[in-house]
């Protein structure tokens, strides 16, 4: 099973990606490929994307049964914890200014 998740790309690459792929949501494709279509299509997707971003999830033999990839400034960061990934989702320069100072530890 292959997952591809793709954010603010033009319509044509949208297009292009579903005709191998099932799109259920926009920008959300997904659909059982081989791995060397999968690989082509990552290819495409990252060559045509003109500044939009997008985020890969395969089957693949590893602990969690799936591997991540990513380009582009997605809205959401992998990270690798002790082989584990892991998804952060970065707070906005906002809710880091609104939230209150922690109080300080008594002495």
């Amino acid at each position: 099973m292959v997952i591809l998740i793709m954010e603010r790309v033009p319509a044509t690459l949208r297009g292009e990606l579903s005709r191998w792929m099932l799109e259920p949501k926009a920008g959300v494709f997904i659909g059982k490929i081989s791995a060397m279509v999968r690989d082509k299509l990552w290819d495409i997707a990252q060559e045509k994307a003109k500044g939009g971003s997008g985020l890969l999830v395969y089957s693949s033999p590893t602990e969690q049964g799936f591997s991540i990839r990513t380009f582009g400034a997605t809205s959401r960061q992998v990270v690798d914890f002790e082989g584990l990934a892991l998804i952060c989702v970065p707070k906005s320069i906002a809710e880091v200014e609104d939230e209150p100072a922690e109080p300080a530890m008594p002495t």
